[in-house]
């Protein structure tokens, strides 16, 4: 029972579509002895919406309903993501492009408040290197003097670096001031020497920014004359040609980042729809958002290839039609059941645990037996609720010693009362008042498949003949509708009567009534197709269809 899996997974324990409550409580028990044992991540998922009997019995207990698992087909959460560290979009350059290094990638994702604004990539960096820019695009990219400082591994004398430069050009101060007078003007960022007149010259003109290269010292009096108008000093180790080639790497990453309509996707996508997307684009990495739309990683073409598989242990079920979609690209890991063998196929051997009991339920008890684990009051509970149901109390021919046995320690655990049990579960499962066709139909609706046919069954089960009448009329119209929308060759649907033991049989589809009549041998001249004693879907009923269809 113990099969290697990885630990920080998680596998999935889930029943059958349209869940009765042995598939329900059998799911949470069954996950729960799997924690106990290994230590690891079980989790009891269910494969539909969940009846009101099982409702009030999860209820009773306190036990919260598992949450809906609607497809187990591999998604973009199942794939190993690529973590990227991201950047803001104020940042420069030189500074995308030294984490593009020190990650070893050739994409950064630009985040403000963890959402995605855009993405740079190392031809982004290459094309703002390699293209020609006018001699303003420092301050039309808004450039702040921070990054400025960064790129040119320089020193701030005066200002607030914190500003950015937004307006004027850059220029190299390098003639007489009477030259500097024709081409500088207010705002310009200057690049200078150490020569005191050209430092002066450009304080007196206003300009924004001086860079002032090669380490070179500036006066006490133009540091506090720089101070009071404003203007940022920088002192850079590099040369006049060097910080000219370098400073164009400070600008921010916003002003050359793609935007726009970003190829991404999202956690709960699925692999099989975006493996044509991600296959005919040319990009090497996707941004992968959560549902609120914050950045949780990359995914490549190789990683979506590596996906792993779901893991999942099959309970209450075996057949295909009742297992939940995408069951053919997850991992099977055990499959417990109490049914007939069915259609279901692996891709390698599973632990398969198949009884001939009347619950689900029965067999769970029993491996809490065997593996020697203790069975908390509510698990104990729910396990005594789903035999009750399964066997209606032990008056189904489903019903085996092994579910009485179970059963009565079961209730004894839990100490509840399983006579006062029944009648408050069937009370509350039988209510049909308020409820739809569609609803009532399919609150325990299973199909199965013989050779080319296919057909569904479908049972309520109800303490009031009276109710099963009222709804009747209403039902049998809606059967044919079932009949169109599942693709099936015949529908059954059992009205069982849990005080008289008996069950009416409405059916639609080419041959149904007859297959019914042929196989119980009901006299064809009565309109309504009672069966007496016959009250087990799984029993009673199914196998004498099978047989029917079968010959």
């Amino acid at each position: 029972m113990n099969m290697m899996k990885d630990n920080n997974r998680t596998v999935y324990v889930v029943g059958h579509k349209n869940p009765d409550t042995d598939s329900v409580c059998s799911a949470i028990a069954y996950a729960h002895l799997k924690r106990e044992i290994t230590g690891e991540r079980y989790e009891a998922r269910r494969a539909g919406a969940v009846n009101d009997e099982t409702r009030y019995v999860l209820n009773k207990f306190g036990v919260e309903i598992p949450k809906y698992l609607a497809d187990v087909r591999m998604q973009v959460q199942d794939a190993s993501l690529h973590h990227i560290t991201g950047v803001s979009p104020d940042v420069s350059s030189k500074f995308v492009w030294e984490l593009m290094k020190k990650q070893n990638v050739k994409t950064i994702p630009v985040l403000e408040d963890d959402k995605l604004i855009g993405i740079a990539t190392t031809g982004d960096i290459v094309r703002s290197y390699m293209d020609e820019y006018d001699n303003t695009m420092l301050s039309k990219a808004k450039t702040q003097y921070q990054n400025i400082i960064d790129t040119l591994n320089g020193e701030l004398l005066t200002g607030d670096a914190t500003r950015c430069f937004t307006e004027g050009k850059v220029t190299i101060g390098a003639s007489s001031t009477e030259a500097m007078a024709e081409f500088i003007e207010k705002n310009d960022l200057v690049i200078l020497g150490n020569r005191y007149e050209s430092q002066a010259y450009a304080i007196d003109l206003n300009v924004s920014c001086i860079v002032v290269c090669q380490g070179a010292e500036v006066a006490e009096v133009l540091l506090r004359r720089a101070q009071a108008q404003g203007i940022v000093i920088i002192r850079t180790p590099y040369d006049t040609f060097t910080t000219a080639r370098l400073i164009n790497q400070s600008i921010p990453v916003k002003y050359f980042m793609t935007t726009g309509q970003l190829y991404h996707f999202k956690l709960d996508d699925y692999l099989d729809e975006i493996k044509e997307e991600i296959t005919k684009t040319k990009i090497r990495d996707f941004p992968i958002l959560n549902a609120e739309g914050k950045l949780q990683g990359f995914i490549s073409r190789r990683r979506v290839m590596s996906a792993q598989r779901k893991q999942v242990i099959l309970v209450d079920h075996n057949e295909k039609s009742q297992a939940v979609k995408g069951l053919e690209e997850a991992e099977i890991m055990e499959i417990i059941d109490h049914h007939r063998l069915g259609s279901i196929e692996t891709m390698g051997p599973v632990y398969f645990r198949n009884q001939p009991v009347g619950c689900t339920g029965t067999i769970i008890y029993q491996m809490y037996q065997e593996n020697g684990v203790e069975i908390p009051p509510h698990i104990a509970g729910i396990l005594c609720s789903a035999i009750i149901s399964d066997t209606l109390l032990f008056r189904s021919p489903t019903c085996t010693a092994y579910d009485r046995v179970a059963a009565e320690a079961l209730s004894g655990i839990a100490d509840i009362d399983m006579e006062q049990m029944a009648c408050d579960m069937f009370n509350a499962g039988s209510n049909l008042e308020g409820k739809t066709s569609e609803e009532i139909c399919f609150q325990d609706f299973k199909q199965f498949t013989v050779g080319n046919k296919v057909f569904g069954v479908g049972q309520i089960n109800s303490m009031s003949g009276e109710e099963l009448d009222k709804v009747r009329g209403r039902l049998q119209e809606y059967l044919p509708t079932i009949e169109i929308q599942r693709g099936l060759d015949m529908v059954f649907l059992m009205l069982t009567n849990i005080l008289s033991e008996s069950s009416e049989i409405l059916c639609s589809g080419k041959g149904a009534r007859e297959t019914i009549i042929e196989a119980f041998d009901h006299p064809e001249q009565e309109e309504k197709l009672i069966l007496k004693g016959v009250v087990s879907r799984k029993k009673q009923l199914v196998p004498v269809l099978v047989s029917a269809i079968q010959h």
